[in-house]
């Protein structure tokens, strides 16, 4: 697959898959190929399988491999699917490599997080796994550490379709959309629904979602008001999820995939809870407002706030 090939899809909404747990805290393939089901069935454009709702960093070499597989199984070739790889740059080539065997259409490379690791050498790295891919590849972008320069030498490299842009510097977006060319990587924002229609008027398309596990049809409507340039409708249908995204910051986002997740359990799906470091389970308190959010939105708890 070339990478204009899946830059329509890029434009769209890029959910990113939670990992469900069993009971002895081990990955569930089968509960993953179901919410992936769901979430494809739904129309959603590209299903990100280890991305960090899906808690990549928690999981070792053997269950991103399950994750990925659960995914391109559930998915059953309705939406793109993408495999997050990262860590070691050894690592994520074999990974990368892998996953495409398995039936990936496309790869998600996780910025480094080494404390040294220095701006140039963060984009040669994101470039060394897109080498190494016979597939496109997306590069995740979580830090303002890279400059202009580097940024542009990912996103115009032959094999990179997209720049997942996850920081705030809509400065530096525009900065780099400016820069642009007509081979340029798909600017996509990052920081899911709230922040989209802001990207959208910088000139990125399409966005992430974690909320597409719990209700798809709301991030479907939000994409499909952005593309028809109705900012207003959009913002309005922000607002309605507004309450269920800043609960998710709470904790400086350590919080965000335990919503998610408690949100899940609420309708009836055994997720399990998040693994260290992030939150492992939500209040009472905050799964009761949870529990009211849900309703609002016209979906009945089936299992209790308090379970």
């Amino acid at each position: 697959m070339a990478p204009r090939s899946i830059k329509p899809a890029l434009g769209g909404i890029s959910g990113v898959l939670v990992t469900p747990f069993d009971a002895e805290n081990r990955v569930d393939p089968a509960l993953l190929s179901r919410i992936a089901g769901r979430v494809a069935e739904a129309g959603v454009h590209a299903l990100v399988a280890g991305g960090n709702t899906g808690e990549f960093y928690t999981l070792d070499g053997d269950e991103i491999h399950a994750v990925h597989d659960a995914a391109i199984a559930g998915n059953a070739g309705r939406s793109v699917l993408i495999a997050g790889v990262g860590r070691a740059l050894k690592e994520a080539i074999v990974m990368g490599r892998r996953a495409v065997e398995a039936g990936a259409d496309a790869i998600m490379v996780h910025q480094p997080l080494d404390p040294f690791a220095a701006p140039q050498a963060q984009a040669a790295y994101f470039m060394a796994v897109a080498e190494a891919m016979p597939v496109p590849v997306l590069a995740y972008i979580r830090s303002d550490a890279l400059g202009l320069t580097d940024i542009m030498a990912v996103a115009n490299h032959p094999n990179v379709a997209g720049t997942k842009f996850a920081t705030s510097n809509l400065m530096r977006l525009a900065e780099c959309i400016r820069a642009s060319g007509e081979d340029t990587a798909q600017w996509i924002c990052g920081l899911a629904e709230g922040w989209a229609p802001a990207f959208y008027a910088q000139g990125a398309r399409g966005f992430t979602s974690g909320l597409v596990n719990v209700a798809p049809e709301r991030s479907l409507a939000i994409h499909a008001a952005l593309e028809a340039g109705r900012y207003g409708e959009a913002q309005r249908l922000v607002a309605q999820i507004a309450p269920f995204e800043t609960m998710r910051t709470k904790f400086n986002n350590g919080a965000n995939v335990t919503v998610v997740k408690s949100a899940l359990r609420l309708m009836g799906y055994p997720v399990g809870p998040v693994r260290a470091p992030g939150l492992p389970a939500l209040s009472d308190e905050d799964m009761r407002e949870l529990a009211t959010i849900l309703e609002g939105w016209g979906i009945p708890a089936k299992t209790s706030a308090a379970a």
